[in-house]
């Protein structure tokens, strides 16, 4: 015995393109939706960096005695701010370049000037021996514009997983050269002669991760198990190397 179905009447014919459509409509209300929602993921990311200033100085102090809440942060009382809290005097003297890296790193941010809190902006001044280097590195709050004044550097920076590709450059004085946010990155003196350099960073803390010292060094110390296998590395080689004295040049 055969069905067939019964012709749909009027009204259900009617029915049925007004279901259509509503599912339709529900259909594009959901992506635009999702679109949005993406939009103002990307726009949060695109601004996850040190706030802007919502007034011309937000001076940073320890003591909120005498200060007021901007930005999140404790501020010194724009009435009692002072040109000393934007001023730094000392960059133009060598760093102590006798250690084991051959290279001093002397910073210029918030900690130095606590005007530059809020202003999302540091400097740093970077003497180098030798065949010294600033060994790699990541700075995980900014983006560094190096400058060399000094000498002859090779530089690079590696890009992040999968591809890990090298960018590297020889740079002479007067060279100008960019690494991005996050990235490992590091600066090795090629010349016979003392290098220096002036960088500037895009945080008032940028923060500094030197690679060798993390992993290596840490405290307490990773499972040497975890990094044998991480870095394909017999044990007692891994053990050798937690057992050194990994200096910090920053």
């Amino acid at each position: 015995m055969q069905n067939f179905s019964s012709p749909l009447t009027s009204t259900q014919r009617i029915v049925k393109i007004v279901r259509d459509k509503t599912l339709a409509i529900m259909k594009k209300g959901v992506s635009f939706l999702v679109t949005v929602a993406l939009m103002a993921l990307a726009s949060s990311l695109a601004s996850a960096s040190d706030p802007s200033p919502l007034q011309d100085t937000c001076v940073a102090i320890a003591e909120p005695k005498n200060a007021v809440f901007v930005n999140g942060k404790f501020c010194k009382n724009p009435n009692l701010t002072k040109a000393e809290d934007f001023f730094y005097s000392g960059l133009d003297k060598p760093g102590n370049i006798s250690n084991p890296v051959g290279s001093a790193v002397t910073p210029v941010n918030v900690a130095q000037i606590p005007g530059l809190n809020t202003l999302g902006i540091s400097a740093v001044r970077i003497d180098y021996a030798p065949y010294g280097q600033n060994p790699p590195h990541t700075h995980p709050r900014a983006t560094e514009i190096l400058t060399v004044l000094e000498g002859t550097l090779l530089v690079g920076f590696v890009t992040s997983n999968p591809e890990n590709r090298l960018f590297t450059k020889v740079l002479n004085k007067g060279d100008v050269f960019v690494f991005p946010i996050g990235l490992i990155h590091f600066q090795f003196n090629i010349g016979h002669t003392n290098a220096v350099a002036i960088a500037g960073l895009s945080s008032q803390n940028p923060g500094v991760i030197t690679i060798a010292n993390a992993v290596f060094g840490s405290d307490p110390a990773i499972d040497p198990d975890v990094l044998s296998r991480a870095f394909q590395l017999d044990k007692n080689v891994v053990k050798n190397l937690q057992s050194r004295f990994w200096y910090d040049n920053n």
